[in-house]
């Protein structure tokens, strides 16, 4: 009974954390995206090659702003094909959050290889197909709306937005707050020397947290309703805690009755043809279970690069929905550079 409570208090923390965590960079990254209005369309018309390293650096960025970006800038037919690709290459979508509080160190070299591959694929891309797949659309996806100018900093206005709380304001302010203090006081589960890990993951937490805390207490409540609470919080947050909550629990049940690690390595061949399969699904959240995984030492890196090539995030949600052939095509020229990717990876064991 109480390894079963240890497990329960186990899964219910990591997901915490790593969801909580999401929240606060997808606060941060939602508010900047905002206050810049999404200005990134100016430079990126010179020329292909010029698309192809700005889509990347967007790519790179973590959650679903920058393929969002990426996707609306092709669309509307700034970039071509080859950049869109590239950048959906780069992209680590939602996942990038929760890799980066699992698995930090290999995060940063998983966005070296893909930013390596991007520019491969965009390149050879541009070269020889750069007028091709060309796509234009009317429809912004820029989450902006007419009252996004944003005095947020307006001393009268913050006072009065203090005094005169929301129901929105006040609550998200409580998850924030209660999401640091469980991190700092729940309990962590390091073990073996991983003491300095927690320092720092809880370093990141506070310094995240207050910057999120600052920007729910300072927007304007346009701000908070439209983009904090109906964009990040409803369609995104919820989806990401299930799915963390989902997939943990997933592999502490696996892990605790099924020697899944003597099975992957028997079976390594179905898992990188899972991945790929689960790469297509334009949403973030069923590749946390490949994460989560490679994290328990279950799967090697090329199956969790793979699956990673493969998916962009949300960002194929747009994409299919106003370019269904471009989209197919991009997801068709991922999957096969991920399976040779991945069969050369299981080859050379890495």
């Amino acid at each position: 009974m109480h390894e079963i409570f240890e497990s329960i208090h186990s899964i219910v923390q990591q997901t915490i954390m790593i969801s909580g965590f999401v929240l606060y960079m997808m606060l941060i990254l939602e508010y900047i995206n905002v206050r810049s209005k999404g200005k990134w369309s100016q430079p990126i018309k010179k020329s292909g090659f010029v698309q192809i390293g700005i889509a990347n650096t967007i790519g790179i960025i973590p959650g679903c702003v920058g393929i969002f970006t990426i996707v609306s800038l092709f669309t509307h037919n700034i970039i071509k094909f080859p950049a869109l690709l590239s950048g959906s290459i780069a992209t680590m979508g939602d996942e990038a959050f929760v890799m980066l509080t699992m698995i930090p160190t290999t995060t940063f070299k998983l966005g070296g290889i893909l930013l390596i591959i991007a520019f491969a694929v965009g390149g050879f891309f541009q070269l020889f197909f750069k007028n091709k797949f060309a796509f234009t659309a009317n429809e912004t996806h820029f989450h902006h709306h007419e009252h996004d100018d944003c005095l947020c900093f307006n001393r009268k206005s913050v006072i009065a937005q203090l005094k005169n709380i929301s129901f929105h304001r006040a609550l998200l302010i409580t998850v924030l707050v209660m999401i640091v203090l469980f991190q700092l006081f729940g309990g962590h589960g390091h073990e073996h020397g991983e003491h300095s890990e927690a320092i720092w993951e809880n370093l990141f937490f506070v310094i995240a947290s207050i910057f999120s805390i600052a920007i729910v207490i300072t927007v304007p409540e346009h701000f908070l309703v439209e983009h904090l609470w109906g964009h990040i919080l409803k369609k995104h947050f919820l989806k990401i805690f299930l799915w963390t909550l989902i997939s943990l629990s997933l592999i502490t049940l696996i892990m605790n009755y099924w020697n899944i690690e003597s099975w992957v390595q028997e079976n390594t061949y179905f898992m990188l043809l899972l991945a790929l399969l689960v790469g297509i699904i334009p949403i973030s959240g069923p590749h946390i279970l490949f994460i989560t995984l490679f994290a328990s030492g279950s799967i090697p890196f090329s199956i969790l690069l793979a699956n990673t090539i493969v998916q962009e995030g949300h960002g194929g949600l747009p994409l299919m929905a106003d370019a269904k052939k471009s989209f197919v095509i991009m997801k068709f020229i991922k999957i096969i550079i991920a399976l040779i990717i991945g069969l050369i990876g299981i080859y050379y064991r890495w």
